[in-house]
C-alpha cells in the first residue's frame, strides 16, 4: 500500500476577536467547492453572527457529536465522522479549542487537526494571536484576560500557509458597536474592557511582528534551497562589530540610530573570539556592559569563533542577511598600519560585496601600539619587511654615520649598528636578524674599522665583532619568537575563556534549552547547522563531538581547527548536560503523580487517624454510657449525652461527605444540578452555624447559575474557615457585587492573613495553614470549596484584605446570561 501524502494546513491568523477569520475561512471553502474540490465543514463557530452563518449555505457540514461532561452536554467536532467522510478539504474552526474530556478524545483540537492532516486531508482553520503559546503571558499583561487555551508556536509554524486577518482598531470597534460581533447587551462591557483601542493596537502589533518573523523564516528557507547568497534588502539589518574596546559604546549607538531609520530594523552586535587574541587585554566587564547596552537598545548580542576576524564578520553578516555593517576605525597608528599591512576594516570592505560598510571614527582611532603584538604568527607584510629592513637599515645607518665621521668613536658606531640589528629582529624574526647582522658586520668592517675602505677579515677584532652581532641578533630573535608563541597561547586561552564565559552567561539567563544551545553552537562556530544525533556522523563536511552516552553533536559546515574543536568539546558537554537534565525532568514528571498520590494517601491516613477518631470516640463514649445499666442518669444528663452523640455523628457525617465529594471531584464524577439560584436562597442555610458572620445587602444582586446545595457548602466552608482566623469581637463579612456578566461573592476576615509562600498550598487537601487547633477538621474545606466552585464554572481566588486579613472571592456567571457568558469567554480566543 502506498504512503498517504500528509494534508496541508492553512491558518487564518487573527489579530483580535471579530476581525473575520471564520468568515474568511468559510469564504475560501466556498471558492474551493466552486472549483470542484470536495469540501466539508468539520466545525464552524459563528457565534450568532448572521453574515458568517450565511457563508455556511451550500457547504456540507458534518454533524457535531454531543459529549456529556459533569452533568452538562457539549457539542464537539465528530473527528471519526470527518475521517470516514474523507474530504479533500476540511474547514475546522477554533484551532486552540480544548475538547471535552472522555471517550478517548484528543485534549486539543489542534491534535484533531493533526490526525486529519495525517490522513491526507487538507485543513483550513482559524486562530487568534493571543492563543500562541509564546505570546500568552504578553497578551494577559496587555488585556488583563488570561488565555487558558493555547497552541504551541511550532505547530502553527509548520502550516503550509499562514494568512493574517487584520483590521484597524477603529474599524473593529465600529463593527462591535454595530452589533456585528456580540449581542447588544455585551457591547458596552466589551468596548470598555478587552476592545479598548490600546489593547487592539498592541494585539495588532504582536500579530504583525509574529507573521513578519514567519515570512522571514520562509524567505531564508527559500534562499537556502536555491543557493542564493546575496543580500536581499527586504528588511534593514545592521550588524555592529565589537572588540570590547572603549569605542564600543559609540559604535553601538551609531548602529542603533542607523537601524531606527527604517521601521522594523534589526540591530545585531557581534564579537569575534579568536585564537590569535583579538580580545586579549580587554576585560570581560567591557563586553558585558556593551552587551547590556545592545539589549537595552532592543538589539541582540552574538559571539562567534574565527581566526580570520574579517572573514568571520562578513560570514556572520551574510548568514543574518545583514544590509549594513558598522566597524570602528583602526586604533593602530599610521606606522603600525604601514608595517603590518591592511587591517580588519579594509579587509571587511573588500569582502563585503553588497553589504554597506560604515567605518565610524572615535576618540581612540590611531592611538594603539606601535608594533602589534597580537598576531598569531608573523604577517606577510612583516615577513617581507624584515629582510628588506635587514638590508636597507644598516645601509641607511652607514650613510648617516659616514657624515658624522670623527664625531663618534668606533664603540658608538658598533652600538648603533647593534641597535639596528635588534630592531630588525623585532620586526622580522630570526632570518631577518641574521641578514641584518651579516650586513651590519660587513659595513662596520669596511667603513669604520681601520684600514677604512677594505675588508680586514683576518683581524681578530673584526671576526669577534661579526660573531657578537650574529649571537646578539639570534638571541634577540629567539626571545621575540618565544614571546610571540607565549602571547599566542595566552591569547588563545583568553579567547576560549571568553567564549565559554558567554555560553555560561546564556545558561544563567535561562537560554539553556537544547534548541537554544544548538542554535548558539551553530552561530558561535559559524556552521550551517548543529544537530543532536544518536550515532557518530560520518558524512563529509560534518564534524562530530561526543555530547554524552549515546548522543553526538553534529555540525555541518567548514573544517574546524584544533583550538576550535577544544572549545566545541566544552559546548558539547553543556549540550549533553542539558539532554541529561531533560531526561531527568521527564522521568521526574512521570514519578510526580505517583509521589503526589503517595503524599495524599499518607496525609489521608494521618488525618483519618486523628480527625475521624475524635468524633467517633466522643459519640461511642456517649452511646456506651447511655447503654450502661450501672448508672442512673438524670433526664438532663441523658439529654446532654444524646446531644454529644448527635453532634459527634453529625461532625463525622460531614467529614465523610467532604472526603466523598473530594474523591468524586478528582474522578470527575460529581453530578451537578445547575439552575437559577439567588444568594438569599443559600446564604441563611450556609451561615446558620456561624453567628459571627455579617451579611451585606444582597437583594439587588442578580441570581447565579449554580447548584444550590453545593453553593451552600462552598459558602459554609469559606465562612467557617474565615471564622477560625477572625479575632474575638470581630465578624466575618460577606458581600456580593455584579460585574461584566458575573457575580462576585466575597468572604472577608480580619485575621493574620496569609504569607505569599503559603498561597500555593492554600487549596491543597489536608492543609491547615495558620491553624493552631488540629481538632477542627481534615483541612478539606478550601480544597473542596475550590473544586465545587470550578465544577459550577466559577472561580475561587484569594485576595489580601485591606488593613490585614484574607478575602476569598467566589465568581459565578449570572443565570440568564450564563451560557452566553461562557461563549463570550471562548469567543475572546476563538471568534
Amino acid at each position: 500500500m502506498s504512503d498517504v501524502r500528509p494534508g496541508r494546513l492553512k491558518v487564518y491568523l487573527g489579530a483580535a476577536p471579530g476581525v473575520g477569520k471564520t468568515y474568511r475561512m468559510l469564504d475560501e471553502g466556498r471558492r474551493r467547492a466552486a472549483r470542484g474540490a470536495n469540501v466539508v465543514v468539520g466545525f464552524a463557530e459563528c457565534h450568532g453572527r448572521p453574515h458568517t452563518e450565511a457563508m455556511l449555505d451550500g457547504l456540507e457540514t458534518v454533524p457535531r457529536v454531543s459529549c456529556p461532561y459533569r452533568g452538562g452536554e457539549f457539542e464537539e467536532m465528530d473527528l471519526a465522522a470527518v475521517l470516514d467522510r474523507r474530504p479533500q478539504v476540511a474547514l475546522v474552526d477554533e484551532f486552540a479549542h480544548s475538547n471535552v474530556p472522555g471517550d478517548g478524545r484528543n485534549p486539543k483540537r489542534w491534535q484533531d487537526i493533526g490526525t486529519l492532516l495525517g490522513a491526507g486531508i487538507d485543513v483550513i482553520t482559524a486562530l487568534n494571536i493571543q492563543h500562541l503559546e509564546s505570546l500568552n503571558d504578553v497578551v494577559e499583561k496587555i488585556t488583563g484576560v488570561p488565555q487558558h487555551e493555547t497552541v504551541p508556536d511550532e505547530v502553527v509554524r509548520r502550516a503550509w500557509q499562514i494568512e493574517l486577518v487584520d483590521m484597524p482598531p477603529e474599524g473593529l470597534r465600529r463593527r462591535m458597536a454595530h452589533g456585528n460581533i456580540y449581542t447588544p447587551e455585551k457591547v458596552d462591557a466589551a468596548l470598555a474592557n478587552y476592545f479598548r483601542p490600546g489593547n487592539l493596537t498592541a494585539l495588532r502589533q504582536l500579530a504583525l511582528l509574529w507573521v513578519a518573523d514567519r515570512v522571514d523564516e520562509a524567505l531564508q528557507e527559500y534562499r537556502s534551497q536555491h543557493g542564493i547568497g546575496g543580500v536581499w534588502e527586504t528588511r534593514e539589518r545592521v550588524v555592529v562589530a565589537l572588540t570590547g574596546g572603549p569605542e564600543g559604546d559609540t559604535l553601538i549607538r551609531r548602529a542603533a540610530r542607523i537601524a531606527d531609520r527604517s521601521v522594523g530594523g534589526d540591530l545585531l552586535a557581534v564579537h569575534v573570539a579568536r585564537s590569535d587574541g583579538l580580545a586579549a587585554g580587554v576585560s570581560h566587564a567591557s563586553l558585558a556592559r556593551q552587551r547590556r547596552l545592545v539589549e537595552d537598545l532592543g538589539g541582540s548580542y552574538h559571539s562567534v569563533v574565527g581566526d580570520d576576524v574579517a572573514g568571520a564578520l562578513v560570514e556572520f553578516a551574510r548568514a543574518e542577511d545583514a544590509t549594513q555593517l558598522v566597524l570602528g576605525t583602526s586604533r593602530r597608528g599610521r606606522l603600525a598600519r604601514f608595517l603590518t599591512g591592511p587591517g580588519t576594516g579594509e579587509t571587511v570592505t573588500e569582502l563585503s560585496g553588497d553589504i554597506d560598510v560604515h567605518r565610524v571614527t572615535h576618540e581612540r582611532a590611531g592611538r594603539g601600539t606601535l608594533l602589534p603584538s597580537r598576531r598569531r604568527t608573523l604577517s606577510t607584510a612583516r615577513l617581507i619587511a624584515g629582510p628588506v629592513a635587514g638590508l636597507v637599515l644598516p645601509v641607511l645607518l652607514t650613510t648617516v654615520l659616514a657624515q658624522l665621521r670623527g664625531t663618534l668613536n668606533l664603540t658608538s658606531d658598533a652600538l648603533l649598528f647593534l641597535l639596528a640589528v635588534v630592531g630588525v629582529a623585532c620586526i622580522g624574526g630570526v632570518v631577518s636578524a641574521v641578514i641584518a647582522s651579516v650586513t651590519a658586520s660587513l659595513l662596520l668592517n669596511y667603513w669604520f674599522i681601520p684600514p677604512v675602505g677594505q675588508f680586514t677579515m683576518s683581524d681578530p677584532n673584526a671576526l669577534l665583532g661579526l660573531g657578537v652581532f650574529a649571537v646578539v641578533a639570534a638571541t634577540v630573535a629567539a626571545v621575540v619568537d618565544r614571546s610571540l608563541r607565549l602571547s599566542r597561547r595566552s591569547a588563545r586561552a583568553t579567547a576560549e575563556a571568553e567564549t565559554m564565559s558567554s555560553l555560561a552567561g546564556s545558561i544563567v539567563r535561562g537560554e539553556a534549552t537544547i534548541p537554544a544551545l544548538l542554535d548558539r553552537t551553530r552561530e558561535t562556530f559559524g556552521m550551517e547547522s548543529a544537530d543532536l544525533v544518536d550515532e557518530p556522523p560520518d558524512s563529509p563536511g560534518v564534524t562530530g563531538v561526543a555530547a554524552g552516552p549515546g548522543d553526538w553533536l553534529a555540525l555541518r559546515g567548514r573544517t574546524l581547527s584544533s583550538s576550535e574543536r577544544r572549545v566545541l568539546a566544552a559546548f558539547a558537554a553543556h549540550v549533553g548536560s542539558a539532554v541529561e537534565r531533560a531526561r531527568l525532568a521527564e522521568a521526574a514528571a512521570e514519578v510526580e503523580p505517583v509521589k503526589a498520590a503517595d503524599r495524599l494517601r499518607t496525609a489521608l491516613l494521618r488525618a483519618v487517624g486523628h480527625d475521624l477518631r475524635t468524633p467517633l470516640a466522643a459519640g461511642w463514649a456517649a452511646v456506651t454510657s447511655l447503654r450502661s445499666r450501672d448508672v442512673a442518669f438524670s433526664p438532663a444528663d441523658r439529654d446532654e449525652l444524646l446531644a454529644t452523640a448527635d453532634e459527634s455523628m453529625a461532625k463525622l457525617n460531614r467529614l465523610v461527605e467532604n472526603l466523598l465529594d473530594l474523591s468524586r471531584l478528582e474522578a470527575g464524577a460529581l453530578t451537578l444540578n445547575l439552575r437559577t439560584t439567588s444568594l438569599e436562597e443559600v446564604l441563611p442555610m450556609a451561615l446558620a452555624d456561624v453567628p459571627e458572620a455579617e451579611v451585606a445587602e444582597v437583594e439587588a444582586i442578580p441570581a447565579v447559575l449554580a447548584d444550590p446545595p453545593l453553593l451552600e457548602r462552598v459558602i459554609a466552608n469559606l465562612v467557617g474557615n474565615a471564622a477560625r482566623h477572625t479575632p474575638l469581637g470581630k465578624k466575618v463579612l460577606v458581600t456580593a457585587s455584579a460585574l461584566a456578566g458575573r457575580v462576585e461573592l466575597r468572604v472577608v476576615d480580619r485575621g493574620p492573613g496569609l504569607p505569599a509562600d503559603g498561597r500555593d498550598r492554600l487549596f491543597e487537601p489536608f492543609q491547615r495553614l495558620g491553624d493552631t487547633d488540629n481538632t477542627t477538621g481534615l483541612g478539606l474545606g478550601l480544597a473542596l470549596a475550590r473544586g465545587l466552585t470550578e465544577a459550577m464554572t466559577g472561580t475561587l481566588t484569594p485576595e489580601d484584605t485591606p488593613g490585614g486579613g484574607l478575602t476569598m472571592v467566589v465568581s459565578l456567571p449570572i443565570a440568564p446570561q450564563a451560557v452566553a457568558a461562557r461563549a463570550t469567554e471562548q469567543s475572546v480566543g476563538g471568534a
